[in-house]
């Protein structure tokens, strides 16, 4: 694969991402519609950034039962944090700080697993048993989530093929994090706990933006229910990547389905061209076994720099690392994503682990430019030995972190022998993705002990599936059919009006565009106008429509209708009757008068200002079309206007 060269994410196809052996999977994270938490009794969906005290904590790791200790545990305690919990009494309780043992699971969120579980084809198990899976992170003050597998297997209909679910579990949301520089994580408690269901997908995407499309017949599936949360935050994705050659890279917490198509063609071009420095390596000698590293102490070579960043460093009396990298000139120079070069790699391990967060935070030989001057460099590599096959990095902070940096300087260099280390990613707004922590072990999920195994019976099952839904896709057909253009029927499918819209539309015989349009389209303009939508609730909605279909109400009344019954959380009174021919006839001539005594207008405009008069006359009496084809047919010639 040498001789291929990436391209452009644009110009990318789809036998481009085939000729580097692109897979890709996706972790979906969906928060469940329901009053309280999954193990506890505190209320859901509650936020507020506003606390009442804070409690902090430090994370440690400890021996499992082998007498082992995981790569995650260990990486987080370098980093010395200190973890702040900022808690709130309404949101949580002494569970989710870890001072009580777990309630029962909340049954109500396990039917709505159940259910989604079933709306995917999977075969439900026969009985939950919860795990613990390691957090180590601080995002879960015990240090674990609790999860359990509700699905297995399942297949999700994908062009002309099928995409696999590999399982759905249900598990405990994590904190919200507040802030994190330096050694200090802040989190805010008050999503800690509420109900998750996780869907894992086979690894059968074959291009970025097959990820992002999975992803969003996925999202539409689950909302299709009416009991899940939505909004930001309330779905979050994970994005599986490999390419041939490398190895399975998760990117963390995706929040935009429209942000993963460049995320995972940035982390495909990673891995690429991780595989092709690795192979610059061999072909120079330096393996896993032969690298060679040294550090050293520069911070007297630098006391007179004039480099801001570590001068600054030197002022508050902090100091200097070096780092030799034997045999490495270049390779930090070396691109990695989309307009980011190998240094990056090195750089989010010190920042990550080292919590060197201040940036830049290492310099290079690589790249003298604009750093220190060159007789520095030189008095810089004299004292470490460097010649002129090898690179010199910098670090600069406090005695222990500067240590621990120069120490993850030498980790991630010679993991750059081997290609592409297994690490979950962070993901940035620019489509890029950063370096977030080890990927976990194999150990890291074990039996909880504090709940014990709960039988799904065939009677739950058979009750959950009488109350299943029409499938999305199977909904979203036949209203295609129907001619409802592509713009509704997404949010019709999905609105809770989708049922009373098949009423009407079957029994009744209301239009089925015009009624799309009213549940999907003014229901939509009325939350971006701020109204809480529990005005609108089913029966007022068929009460309104009927009004219209009945003849009682005009089309061109039913959006200020709308408003209405959101200011006053009720239907009005009485509607206002259409207006009569002779209504009609005595208002244009009116409205006629009023324009011809104005200079205000332009003539060219004639139709459309008497248009607006009329409908002012006759609020929410009138469609704006009867009024049109009125004046256009006038014989005073209004119709040249």
């Amino acid at each position: 694969m040498t001789d291929f060269t990436f391209k452009s994410f644009e110009k990318m196809t789809p036998e481009d991402y085939d000729a580097i052996g692109f897979i890709g999977g996706l972790e979906i994270h969906q928060q469940l519609l329901t009053e309280k938490k999954l193990f506890c009794r505190c209320p859901a969906g509650i936020y507020s950034p506003d606390y009442d005290a804070e409690i902090l904590r430090h994370m440690r790791p400890t021996l499992s039962e082998l007498g082992e200790y995981d790569g995650t545990a260990l990486m987080e305690f370098k980093t010395k944090k200190d973890i702040i919990y900022k808690i709130r009494h309404e949101t949580v309780c002494t569970y989710e700080m870890d001072d009580t043992p777990p309630f029962e699971l909340n049954e109500d969120a396990l039917d709505i697993a159940i259910e989604i579980g079933l709306v995917y084809g999977s075969n439900i198990v026969d009985e939950i048993h919860v795990a613990r899976k390691q957090y180590l992170d601080g995002s879960i003050p015990t240090g674990f989530q609790r999860t359990a597998i509700v699905s297995v297997g399942g297949q999700i209909p994908f062009g002309d093929r099928q995409v696999g679910i590999t399982q759905l579990s249900i598990e405990e949301d994590a904190c919200r994090e507040f802030s994190d520089m330096g050694h200090t994580r802040e989190y805010l408690t008050d999503r800690l706990g509420m109900p998750l269901i996780e869907t894992v997908t086979d690894p059968d995407l074959r291009t970025p933006q097959e990820l992002a499309e999975i992803g969003e017949i996925l999202r539409w599936l689950v909302r299709g229910t009416g009991k899940v949360r939505t909004g930001y935050g309330a779905a979050r994705q994970d994005v599986n990547v490999s390419v041939r050659g490398g190895t399975r890279i998760e990117i963390k917490g995706v929040p935009k389905l429209s942000a993963i198509p460049r995320l995972a063609y940035n982390e495909a071009m990673r891995q690429w061209h991780l595989l092709r420095i690795s192979e610059e390596l061999r072909l120079r000698g330096i393996n896993e076994q032969t690298f060679k590293s040294k550090t050293r102490d520069v911070t007297r070579n630098l006391k007179n720099t004039r480099f801001a960043p570590v001068k600054t460093a030197l002022e508050n009396g902090q100091v200097v690392k070096a780092v030799l990298l034997t045999g490495f000139r270049g390779i930090l120079r070396r691109q990695t994503q989309t307009d980011t070069f190998f240094s990056q790699e090195i750089s989010d391990r010190v920042r990550v682990i080292a919590c060197l967060t201040t940036l830049p935070n290492i310099i290079h030989s690589d790249s003298p430019s604009e750093t220190i001057a060159t007789v520095e460099w030189q008095k810089i590599k004299k004292a470490i030995g460097a010649g002129d096959d090898d690179t010199v990095v910098l670090v600069w902070g406090a005695e222990r972190d500067a240590n621990t940096g120069a120490d993850e300087i030498i980790i991630r260099a010679q993991e750059a022998t081997i290609g592409v280390p297994s690490e979950t990613r962070q993901a940035h707004g620019d489509g890029t993705n950063g370096f977030e922590r080890i990927l976990p072990g194999p150990n890291r999920m074990y039996p909880d002990t504090d709940l014990p195994p709960k039988n799904i019976t065939a009677e739950r099952l058979e009750y959950i599936a009488a109350g299943l839904k029409e499938n999305y896709w199977e909904r979203y057909r036949r209203y295609r059919q129907l001619g409802i253009p592509e713009q509704d029927v997404r949010p019709l499918v999905l609105s809770p009006f989708a049922d009373l819209f098949d009423e009407l539309t079957g029994e009744e015989g209301v239009n089925a565009k015009w009624l799309a349009v009213v549940l999907a389209q003014f229901t939509k303009r009325m939350q971006r106008e701020g109204c809480d939508l529990q005005s609108f609730t089913v029966e007022r909605m068929r009460k309104l429509i009927l009004a219209v279909q009945d003849g009682a109400l005009v089309k061109d009344a039913v959006l200020p209708l709308m408003r209405q019954i959101c200011r006053d959380d009720q239907l009005p009174d009485k509607w206002p009757s259409p207006a009569s021919g002779d209504e009609l006839e005595k208002t244009v001539d009116q409205a006629r008068a009023e324009l011809d005594n104005s200079l205000l207008y332009n003539p060219e405009k004639k139709t459309h200002v008497l248009t607006g008069i009329i409908m002012r006359k006759l609020a929410m009496r009138i469609n704006g079309r009867t009024v049109i084809d009125r004046l256009t047919q006038s014989a005073g010639g209004v119709n040249n206007g």
